[in-house]
Formats: structure tokens, sequence, C-alpha cells
């Protein structure tokens, strides 16, 4: 048996860094990447990786850089794919020649409203997608966290209390505010019968999921680790990373949404959706608040209107 003094080390522990309250990947140290520009190492298969831990994509700051170049560039991509499908949609519809007038309506009509979402849509997911595999671990489920459990339906409390929280945003200023429902009003257009039931499930299932995937799966993970402290640090210096990456996704998605009376209401609910996915590394219950939220937006126009089914 060898003498102590030759014994090999024991691996010294790092400095404990406080992080999420469950299910934190150990502090495992990442696998470089090789000239073959293949992804690092990760965690095992169906481990929850928190956005900004060690081994958690994106690795480095080099990658959230471009996630959040891709980022902006699916929100661009979005917004052109969004435009050629409604041109699209307006030859279909023999409508091409009044598409100007029928974009600045206040209620526009269905095949409008769907081919602008699914043309957005499309620029979410494929910058979400593209990101995961040029510059995370190509496992896109994994690496934006797109998992979720039945503990993900206390979205549902979430949602309704952030509609609440927003009402009392506005209560006191509401009388002044000039037509506030306009925004959710041009969404659902003049859509009624199965048009408007068309819409709503787009409303209620297509956004929360992809504008989940896009703000708080790609945006979120990329702002968390542009703005998280390099190597171990402070508990001080980890929540003002987190922090501020909360604040500027939130407002992020408020300001995508291009409203501005309601540009308050949105951030603060993309704020705490943000925390919802930092607190469960997944993107399952703030895809069910988003639900929620818009659900009860929803059944505020079909309760005004008396009911779609004429």
């Amino acid at each position: 048996m060898a003498p102590p003094e030759h014994q090999e080390p024991s691996r010294r522990r790092r400095p404990w860094v406080p992080g999420p309250p469950t299910g934190v990947v150990p502090d495992v140290a990442p696998v470089a990447r090789d000239g073959s520009g293949s992804g690092p190492t990760t965690a095992p298969a169906g481990t929850v990786r928190f956005p900004g831990d060690p081994g958690a994509p994106p690795l480095s700051r080099g990658d959230a850089g471009v996630w959040f170049v891709l980022a902006f560039t699916g929100f661009v991509a979005g917004q052109v794919v969004a435009l050629l499908l409604v041109d699209v949609a307006a030859s279909i519809a023999g409508k091409g020649a009044q598409l100007s007038q029928i974009a600045k309506l206040a209620a526009p009509p269905e095949w409008y409203v769907v081919s602008s979402l699914v043309g957005l849509w499309t620029g979410f997911g494929l910058s979400s997608w593209l990101a995961s595999r040029v510059r995370g671990t190509g496992a896109t489920v994994a690496d934006l966290g797109i998992r979720f459990r039945w503990i993900d339906l206390a979205g549902i409390g979430v949602g309704l209390g952030g509609q609440i929280l927003v009402a009392l945003m506005y209560a006191p200023f509401i009388n002044h505010l000039h037509n506030f429902s306009a925004p959710t009003q041009k969404l659902t257009g003049s859509a009624h019968g199965w048009g408007f039931f068309v819409i709503a499930v787009f409303t209620v299932v297509g956004a929360p999921f992809f504008e989940e995937l896009f703000f708080r799966g790609l945006l979120l993970r990329a702002l968390v680790r542009l703005f998280g402290p390099l190597g171990v640090s402070s508990r001080a210096a980890r929540n003002a990373g987190l922090a501020g990456a909360v604040v500027l996704d939130g407002l992020l998605f408020g300001l995508a949404h291009g409203e501005l009376v309601q540009l308050a209401g949105l951030a603060v609910f993309g704020g705490i959706l943000a925390v919802v996915s930092l607190r469960t590394g997944r993107q399952g219950m703030n895809v069910v608040a988003h639900a929620t939220f818009n659900l009860f937006a929803i059944l505020a126009i079909l309760n005004s209107r008396g009911g779609v089914l004429h």
C-alpha cells in the first residue's frame, strides 16, 4: 500500500453556488468542442438542465450570442414569411387587390389572421431548431426544455393570476384608454362559427407553445448565459444576472406584440413566465399559464359577442 503522501488526492469540491431548488444538474465540466462543430457533452437523457447551469446549452457566451442573433433573425424571418403567406392566402381568396385595406381593418378575416400566425411561428420554430443544431447538442427538445409534467397544470393558476395582476395594473386609468381590447379583437377578427373556433385554438394552443419555445426556450436561455457571471460567483452576482435576463426577456416579449398601450402588462406577464421557466427548467408550466391567460381573453370576447355560432 502506497504511503499517504503518494495517494491520489481526492477531488476537491467546488464552492456551492445557489440555484433552482430542485433538479439541479451536477456541476460537471463540459467537454470542449472539436473541429467538427458538434455540441458539448451533456447530462444524461431526461435530466432537467436549468438555464445557465454548467453543461446546459448554450454552453458559452459565444454560443449564447449566436442564439440571440438567431432569435432576432427568426423574428424578422417570421414577419417576412407571414407577409408571403398572407399574400398567397389573399390571392386564393380573391382579395389580392384589397390586401392593403384588409391589413388596416380592426377585425380582419380569418384567413388573414391564420396566415399571419403561421408565418410568424415558422420563424420562431426554425430559429429555435437551428440554434440547437449549430450551437447546442442537436437535441432540440432537451436543449430548449420542451417537457410537460402533471405538476405543470399549476400554470392554470399562474395564468389566472397574470390576468388579475394585469387588470389591477390598468384599473386606475382603464377608463382613459381608448379601445383597450383592440389587439384581442384584431386577433379574433370578424370570425364566427368554425372560423372563430379555429382562431381560438390557434390562440390558446398554438401561440403559447411557439411563443414559449421562442421567448423562454431560445431567447431567455441565451440571455441567462449572456448575463450570468463567468465561473463560480456569489449569490448576488448570479441573482443579478438572472434578474437582468428576466426583465429583458419580458420587455422583448411585450415589444414583440407591437402594442404600446398593452406593453407594460405584457412585459410583466412575460417576466412572470420567465421566472416560471427558470424555476422549473422547462416550458411545460409556462405554456399552460400562457394558454390560460389567452383563454380568458378569448372568453371575454365570446362573452361580449353573446356567442359565436351564428
